[in-house]
């Protein structure tokens, strides 16, 4: 149902295995099933989730899926009952999205290009890093987004992408003239491979995988002097939403660049906003204005009784 209905990625898929393997081998320690689970049997689980050290996040999207399935079975009759409904969410932590300064971006850019006398694979290896790099921060991509890209995703001359995201949701994202270029660049370089993606894999047929890209952004952040603990994909996603928010970007215009679905997703990046809109309120708002005024006529008329 979740591929035929929902298009759900393979990703998607995949974690949604993992999490009902998860609950059935939980239930099966109570003689249960999925097919037969029990409000008791699924707070077994929980509790299970929550001794092994799991997040709360991570603790509350198992349960959304096991809801979900719950409510499949009833939908189709399987079952008449739905035993997920009385079960609590756990409340996840507030946490702020990690993220790069933008001398940090721009040092990462500055590495992924080749020493001179580099042989052609590591010529090509900085090819790949750079256009990548250029795209997840100009454009906001996740990783899946990227290297499902195909060749033909951006002309020569284009100025906006479009791109396929989650649940099969496409969109339209800039391009930069630099992103344009580092692209184009990898392009030529690639044109014998032939292959259908503009990242390919070690079979041209095939994109390339996120492992791959993993190892490439893990060289280019030690030569950027940049411990690979602090980088992946996703800071890169998160520093192209600050950066553009404390340069005054519109909260919504942000949420359709990234993609989401619901704009209190976007709402975890106006933690940067905060000085931002200090200074907003000083310049503009009346009150603070007219108290400012009233600061400087008490000044003058004390300055003139004196």
């Amino acid at each position: 149902m979740l591929a035929a209905e929902r298009a759900a990625a393979p990703n998607t898929l995949a974690a949604y295995e993992a999490d009902l393997r998860s609950c059935a081998d939980s239930l099966a320690r109570c003689g249960e099933t999925l097919a037969d689970a029990t409000t008791q049997g699924l707070r077994h689980w929980l509790a299970d989730l929550a001794q092994d050290g799991q997040s709360r996040r991570t603790v509350a999207r198992r349960l959304s899926c096991i809801r979900q399935f719950c409510l499949f079975q009833l939908r189709e009759g399987l079952r008449a009952d739905n035993p997920a409904t009385s079960l609590d969410t756990p409340r996840p932590e507030r946490t702020l999205p990690r993220f790069l300064s933008e001398s940090e971006v721009l040092a990462l850019l500055e590495a992924c290009l080749p020493l001179s006398g580099a042989s052609s694979a590591k010529w090509r290896r900085g090819l790949v890093a750079r256009a990548a790099l250029e795209l997840l921060y100009a454009s906001g991509l996740r990783i899946s987004e990227l290297l499902a890209l195909p060749r033909q995703a951006l002309g020569r001359d284009a100025r906006m992408m479009m791109v396929r995201g989650k649940g099969g949701r496409q969109r339209l994202v800039p391009l930069s003239d630099s992103a344009r270029e580092a692209a184009q660049a990898l392009l030529q370089a690639d044109a014998m491979l032939q292959s259908p993606y503009l990242f390919p894999g070690r079979v041209p047929t095939r994109a390339m995988t996120r492992q791959a890209f993993d190892r490439i952004l893990h060289d280019v952040g030690l030569r950027a002097g940049l411990d690979p603990a602090r980088l992946s994909p996703h800071v890169l996603r998160h520093s192209f939403a600050t950066h553009l928010l404390a340069h005054g970007a519109d909260l919504r215009a942000l949420q359709v660049l990234l993609g989401h679905a619901d704009i209190a997703t976007t709402q975890i990046y106006t933690h940067v906003q905060t000085e931002r809109l200090r200074q907003v309120v000083a310049e503009h708002h009346p009150l603070a204005a007219g108290a400012e005024s009233a600061t400087d006529a008490a000044e003058g008329g004390t300055a003139a009784k004196g």
